[in-house]
């Protein structure tokens, strides 16, 4: 055992003596030491129910090992959106992963559960998981459920472009901020935490069907104290999580958030988890999965249905069941429970059509709401969730902005002429630094009115509750010289979700003298800001630091 290094008797007294002081007993020091990574905290509700299910967790491993509760931070998309705070959101799935491996590694833990309801602290305690390749279960908090009249954080960020554009009066805004969030659980729609908690299931570092739970219910404390035996069972079977994370899996993630609807925050992740695991992972292969893959969800952002609706109709299992038998997934992937995706799946039937999941062969759209776009103004890539709602192919004027603050000031103030295009940019993550999303200008175009009329460009990142012709993710971005820097208003650009193009019309000659003259606009950096600005990777590869 790897906890030996701290318990082994007698070289190991003083380490035992430590250990009794937080509550071992001499039989414990016989046992496998696991760690509890727990993401808990006041911050937001997404969290805010996590200590509870940290302690069952703790109670389930506590029957077969010895369980070892620790925290790591987290930082909440929805309060930090739109201001300066956004800038550590992304930076703070680098902080996450470094702790879990710190603790984990300093504790010489024998394995790890970790617990993550927010957009971050998932793919940050499964990028920990990974870096320490141990026996590892990832359990997601759960999702909230809808508030008052079916409304959400979305709801809210969309009623204040409302507001402003004198749509709805002060008393019905203070109204729908009171009664849209209620309880504790991650945002209610296909976002990034239920995007991502998906994902972790299909690749198979979650419990089986456990990924679509409600987070204040009997069934999520449940599968918490299941995760004690299963941990145990991956440990005494050797089975760590490079065994179960392979290029397959990620594919099989991929093709099921494609499906869904997911968020484009989960391409990102599942780049930085492979870049991670040095898989050979990139957005081109990305875009040859999704490409033939149509919609078939009718879930929130862009559709009309929560989460929690999805569970009342008996979750994902049934789908990713005829998934199986039509060959879009591998179903020799190894899974926590010790057997194959197919194997997990055997005894569930495969009828998942319900008035949230189409049938596939009858989807709400023929081609894939997520799309990989290439072109002369993102060589490297860039990402798009278009619903198809709003059209397929957008071809606009630019109206450009170095921040994201002086476009919602303009968005908010001034009237927007249809068939332009709105460029954020000096929001990548070097450029941020940290790749804010722009969830605050794209609800606010929603509030006001324009959805159908504008399209937004950036090389920053979008929120799973985005929607409307929007592009991110662009690369290179500003900071580093890419093409969307010597974008001047009123430039023609095209977006072409068909073709996958995304292009803008200036000619050689302009483009190199513009070039000459590229302006740096270089934002406040300090402290891990500035570290991060140092570290961080292209967009194209997940994001995430280097460290080499």
């Amino acid at each position: 055992m790897k906890s030996n290094l701290i318990t082994k008797w007698p070289e190991k007294a003083a380490n035992r003596s430590m250990l009794r002081a937080v509550g071992f007993n001499d039989k414990d020091f016989n046992k496998y030491q696991i760690g509890v990574a727990s993401t808990w905290s006041n911050i937001t509700p997404c969290n805010n129910h996590i200590n509870i299910l940290s302690k069952a967790v703790e109670y389930g491993i506590n029957k077969y090992a010895k369980a070892t509760i620790f925290n790591t931070i987290t930082v909440s998309d929805g309060i930090s959106n739109g201001n300066f705070g956004m800038k550590y959101s992304l930076l703070s799935r680098e902080i996450i992963s470094s702790s879990i491996e710190t603790v984990c590694n300093a504790q010489s833990f024998d394995a790890i559960v970790s617990i993550g309801g927010c957009d971050k602290n998932i793919p940050g305690c499964i990028l920990g998981m990974c870096r320490l390749n141990l026996p590892s279960i990832f359990i997601y908090g759960g999702t909230i459920l809808p508030g008052k009249n079916r409304t959400d954080i979305v709801s809210v960020f969309e009623s204040l472009g409302k507001y402003y554009s004198k749509k709805i009066k002060e008393n019905e805004l203070l109204e729908i901020e009171k009664n849209s969030i209620i309880g504790s659980g991650s945002c209610s729609g296909m976002y990034t935490a239920n995007s991502m908690a998906i994902a972790a299931e299909v690749l198979g570092i979650s419990i089986p069907n456990t990924s679509l739970q409600n987070a204040q219910s009997i069934n999520k404390i449940l599968n918490c104290i299941n995760s004690g035996k299963i941990i145990f069972n991956l440990l005494k079977n050797n089975i760590k999580i490079k065994d179960i994370i392979n290029y397959n899996s990620i594919l099989n993630a991929i093709k099921v958030i494609s499906l869904l609807g997911g968020s484009t925050n989960c391409i990102l992740h599942l780049l930085s988890i492979a870049n991670c695991l040095n898989i050979n992972l990139n957005l081109k292969d990305i875009k040859n999965i999704s490409n033939n893959l149509p919609t078939i969800s009718d879930l929130k952002p862009s559709g009309n249905f929560f989460i929690s609706d999805l569970i009342n109709c008996g979750g994902i299992q049934k789908f990713l069941k005829f998934l199986l038998e039509i060959n879009i997934l591998n179903g020799d992937c190894l899974t926590v429970t010790g057997f194959t995706l197919k194997e997990n799946l055997k005894n569930i039937k495969n009828n998942y059509v319900n008035k949230i999941l189409k049938n596939i062969n009858f989807p709400l759209k023929k081609t894939n709401q997520i799309k990989i776009l290439f072109g002369n103004l993102s060589k490297n890539g860039c990402i798009s969730k278009i619903s198809g709602k709003e059209g397929e192919i957008f071809l606009g004027k630019s109206k450009v902005f170095n921040s994201e603050e002086e476009s919602i000031e303009f968005i908010y103030k001034n009237k927007i002429y249809k068939k332009t295009i709105i460029v954020i940019r000096f929001e990548g993550p070097k450029g941020g630094p940290g790749m804010r999303e722009m969830l605050t200008p794209t609800s606010a175009l929603i509030g006001v009115g324009v959805k159908k009329d504008i399209a937004l460009i950036t090389d920053g990142r979008f929120s799973g509750g985005s929607h409307g012709f929007v592009v991110g993710h662009i690369s290179p971005e500003a900071y580093n010289k890419g093409e969307i820097s010597i974008l001047f208003d009123n430039d023609l650009i095209m977006i072409d979700t068909i073709n996958n193009n995304i292009l803008f019309f200036v000619n050689k000659k302009k483009i190199e003298l513009r070039k000459k003259f590229f302006f740096n606009y270089s934002k406040i950096s300090y402290g891990i800001l500035n570290l991060y600005r140092k570290m961080s990777m292209d967009s194209s590869t997940g994001a995430n630091f280097s460290y080499e």
